[in-house]
């Protein structure tokens, strides 16, 4: 998260009537929806700028696969209706 200024800002969780578990399930939840432990998992270790690519470009195909299935389910459900 982000202040006004632009600058990092602690994720805060207050506990309630003492109940600590209930307040960790909240932090935890606001850590996944900000994605904190993806970014901490990315730093872990250095990875090339070129397995980036090569990543990326995996990705972008698989998402091209995947919007051609369901062009074609919803092609073949037209053919069909008709």
């Amino acid at each position: 998260m982000r202040d006004k200024n632009g600058l990092p800002q602690g994720i805060v969780v207050e506990v309630q009537n003492g109940d600590i578990e209930r307040a960790l399930r909240k932090l935890k939840k606001k850590m996944q929806n900000e994605g904190v432990l993806q970014d901490l998992k990315k730093k872990e270790f250095y990875v090339k700028p070129s397995e980036i690519r090569r990543r990326a470009r995996g990705q972008a195909l698989a998402r091209m696969r995947k919007r051609n299935r369901i062009d074609e389910m919803v092609n073949k459900n037209d053919k069909t209706e008709n």
